[in-house]
């Protein structure tokens, strides 16, 4: 897919940072979460109203149109000046009505229809630059020959030095058939190379690993959003992982930025008997009239159920969490998700752009509002910053205690609203060192290659898709360490020192470990391999049997009468 690479740390959101890397990954979060928890339908406005068109605030709008048109020291791109005013009224509003312009309007309709066309490359940028870090079976950029380690130095001769991830992929995607030109400079190769590449439709899946994590216990990693395919994705993965002895199941939802309100019901459903609440939705007072959702599943799956979250869990991924968190359903472990409980109405306008408007809120089956605070905060704040223990003031009825926003869940636990779903076991997972990682990875990506003499055995010929991780490939030894350290110091601008390596020994060498087999088999298969040693993960391995008696519990209970 080309796509940022979907196996970033926890803890990128924390700060701004100079670091390229951290600002793409953190414009990820902001994209995501702006078109989280959309309704389905895409809608045309109707005409303004003559009412409306006399408006003097309209009037002078125009009126300083047209005096930029005549007397602005260059001719303005009104298309741009437009884009911005109307992009400046909407985050008036709140920080997730957005406007469109006519590409990315219609990439997110792709993204929405889990394909768009491309070339079928994962990238991230690594040290300020852009790089490939995994192709595509059979998509357009294998059969160019692209490969893991290549630094996209130039797209149809324009440079990419100083673009940002986001930049890079709005270069390399286009239209279906269409030519790209990239141009590589691909380690051990003297000179840069040139691949011309036709655009094809590329697969965009919501599920994008799922894997036996130990005896009986299934994995399911539900971190691409939720697009017109993501049930279907999911219960194609349940099929198989029973078929492979699973009892029990982790459904990983980090780094979810959120999507169909439809398709979150559905997975919602996927795990809830008929009758029981899923999420209820409240537009605006005498407009909007109370819509609330319930599963309609007379045969779900009842086995234990354990959901991961984090901070970059927004919006549709939230509303999963927090209906299995309320029902009972499931024991959550992780971070503080992202808190967006805000609703959109895709509107498509003329010329191909559209935008998206907050027409509703939704809360959780206990009545909680996740929503955090937006009022008086900045962009910037609101999208990246640490919770600082502001939330929203909770406007639900009924049952939800105004002054503490406790809830309470099927059974009697107390629940919090406003700031995002607070998990049962919280698990804190240290902020990733960037430069020591990115110095991982320029390593290996010289490593892969066959350039240092001495771990020749090292070299990845191709890769090698399908592959099942058995647990000792690419085992490391001193060698390789000590090689890295040399590499290190002839490479000052990495910034990495000695006692850096030697205070991390331990997770240099898994990073180097998952760098190789990235390059040898694939992401989904390295991604197996860093999941298996992930603290999250392996906390909520731990808390299966609870999550089985909180699920045996809530059986013993009706479902809560939910307040018309």
């Amino acid at each position: 897919m080309d796509a940022p690479e979907h196996k970033s740390a926890i803890g990128k959101r924390k700060l701004w940072s100079p670091s390229a890397t951290k600002v793409a990954a953190l414009l990820l979060v902001v994209v995501g979460s702006i078109v989280g928890g959309l309704y389905g339908a895409t809608l045309a406005p109707n005409r303004p109203s003559e009412d409306m068109a006399n408006q003097p605030v309209v009037r002078d709008f125009a009126k300083v149109l047209q005096l930029i048109d005549e007397h602005y020291i260059a001719t303005p791109d009104r298309e741009r000046l437009t884009r911005g005013a109307v992009g400046g009224m909407l985050h008036s509003l709140d920080p997730h009505s957005n406007f469109f312009d006519r590409r990315d309007f219609s990439e997110m309709q792709d993204e929405q229809s889990s394909k768009f066309f491309g070339i079928g490359v994962t990238i991230n940028q690594r040290n300020e630059r852009i790089y490939v870090i995994g192709v595509s079976k059979g998509m357009p950029a294998e059969r160019a020959g692209l490969r893991y380690g290549d630094a996209i130095i130039a797209v149809d001769g324009h440079s990419a030095k100083d673009w940002t991830q986001s930049d890079a992929l709005k270069n390399v995607r286009g239209d279906r058939g269409t030519e790209v030109e990239i141009t590589v400079e691909r380690a051990g190769a003297p000179e840069p190379v040139t691949v011309r590449i036709v655009r094809d439709e590329v697969p965009f899946p919501s599920v994008r690993n799922f894997f036996m994590l130990r005896p009986g216990i299934g994995y399911i990693g539900l971190t691409g959003g939720f697009n017109q395919e993501t049930t279907d994705e999911l219960h194609g993965a349940l099929t198989q992982l029973k078929q492979m002895g699973m009892t029990s199941l982790i459904l990983d939802l980090r780094r979810n930025p959120g999507g169909l309100l439809k398709q979150a019901i559905q997975v919602a459903e996927t795990f809830l008997p008929r009758g029981v609440e899923i999420v209820s939705v409240r537009g605006r007072e005498g407009r909007y009239q109370k819509q609330t959702y319930r599963s309609e599943n007379a045969s779900p799956e009842a086995i234990p159920l354990v959901v991961m979250i984090n901070n970059e869990t927004a919006s549709a991924s939230e509303i999963v969490a927090g209906a299995m968190q309320d029902c009972d359903r499931a024991w959550v472990v992780g971070e503080e998700s992202f808190g967006k409980g805000l609703v959109q109405t895709v509107f498509r306008l003329r010329g191909g752009t559209g935008l998206t408007l907050t027409t509703a809120k939704y809360y959780t089956p206990s009545g909680r509002s996740i929503q955090r605070a937006y009022s008086g905060v900045g962009f910037y704040d609101y999208f990246f910053a640490r919770r600082n223990g502001n939330v929203e003031k909770n406007k639900a009825p009924g049952k939800v205690n105004k002054k503490s926003n406790t809830s309470h869940t099927q059974t009697g636990r107390e629940v919090q609203g406003g700031g995002g779903i607070k998990p049962d076991t919280l698990v804190k997972i240290p902020e990733e060192d960037i430069r020591l990682r990115d110095a991982c990875f320029e390593f290996v990506r010289l490593l892969v290659v066959g350039v240092i003499p001495e771990l020749a055995n090292y070299k990845v010929k191709r890769v090698e898709y399908g592959y099942r991780l058995r647990g000792n490939e690419y085992q490391l030894n001193d060698q390789v360490i000590a090689a890295f350290l040399n590499y290190t110091r002839e490479h000052p601008e990495l910034q990495v020192s000695e006692s850096q390596i030697n205070k991390r020994v331990d997770y240099v060498k898994r990073r180097i470990r998952a760098e190789i087999i990235t390059a040898a088999y694939g992401i989904e298969v390295a991604d197996v391999f860093l999941i298996e040693s992930d603290l999250q993960a392996l906390r909520a391995i731990e808390e299966i049997p609870k999550a089985k008696h909180l699920s045996d519990q809530a059986k013993l209970f009706p479902p809560p009468k939910s307040e018309q």
